[in-house]
């Protein structure tokens, strides 16, 4: 998908994106879920070297995918705690801001590697409907845990395999976004830390690199954009526009605002920073 900022020389205003994708570890939550679950620190160690491989490009994400959860083998009561560990971490404003775009007419959706039940739970809880998360599914082993009692989904089951994704790969964020607003009216916009969003932005009118959590080096070098600030304030108006940014509570525009002149998004694109620039400051 093309920029709508492509074929103008200037935009004179910032626009409005109907459709706002979120990444979930290390965008929404300041964790990576699959590196917590590790139960001891040499292999969260080795995981969290296989995480950073793969969210910075250095290695595809389909190869170290499977590797992480054969290392930690985590049980279905752990994964099932870790929606409320992505609560305890949830990035600044993250909650406040879904709400306020989603006031402003936007709507709202989570595209993650991270595993399904937790990251679904997460975005429900910051409001974002059901219907709009993706993220990987997994198998546990129906012979691990007490299987032989009637709920036999024991907690004590253990992690088997996931099930085939592409948001197990490193291209495969294209597609399920493609997927969820097909035909659908409006711009759309993504906001990620990792070399997986990245390589979804043609999928996307604008995607923007968040390294306010993880830095990672080929996102601020190749996104349009990105920001390092802690809050996710500066997303409203990036994501509503200059018309109905302004319709905000007062107070919140002052908010967003400041968080943006303390935090400046960086630009790699002149005619994007010319019109957010000329648009809110």
């Amino acid at each position: 998908m093309t920029s709508i900022f492509e074929s103008v020389s200037a935009a004179v205003e910032w626009p409005f994106y109907q459709h706002v994708i979120f990444d979930c570890d290390s965008t929404l939550s300041a964790i990576e879920g699959i590196d917590v679950l590790a139960q001891d620190s040499q292999t969260q160690e080795k995981v969290i070297r296989l995480t950073d491989a793969a969210m910075s490009g250095v290695t595809p994400l389909d190869e170290v995918y499977g590797k992480r959860l054969e290392l930690i083998s985590p049980s279905k009561k752990a994964i099932g705690q870790l929606a409320q560990t992505y609560q305890d971490h949830m990035v600044d404003d993250a909650a406040l801001v879904i709400s306020a775009l989603q006031e402003l007419g936007c709507e709202i959706y989570i595209v993650s590697g991270g595993l399904l039940q937790p990251v679904k739970e997460f975005g429900v809880a910051l409001g974002v409907p059901a219907k709009n998360i993706r993220a990987v599914d997994i198998q546990y082993d129906q012979l691990d845990g007490q299987w032989w009692k009637p709920q036999s989904l024991s907690e004590n089951q253990s992690y088997l395999a996931y099930r085939h994704s592409a948001l197990a790969e490193s291209h495969g964020k294209a597609g399920v976004i493609n997927e969820l607003i097909k035909n659908k009216k409006g711009a759309s916009i993504l906001f990620g830390d990792g070399v997986s969003d990245l390589l979804a932005r043609n999928a996307v009118d604008l995607f923007v690199g968040y390294a306010g959590v993880v830095k990672r080096e080929r996102v601020c070098t190749e996104a349009p954009l990105f920001f390092s600030g802690k809050s996710l304030l500066p997303i409203l108006p990036l994501a509503s526009g200059s018309r109905r940014f302004f319709k905000c509570d007062l107070n919140l525009q002052n908010r967003c605002l400041e968080s943006v002149r303390q935090n400046p998004p960086t630009f790699n694109r002149k005619v994007l920073e010319k019109s957010f620039f000329g648009s809110f400051l």
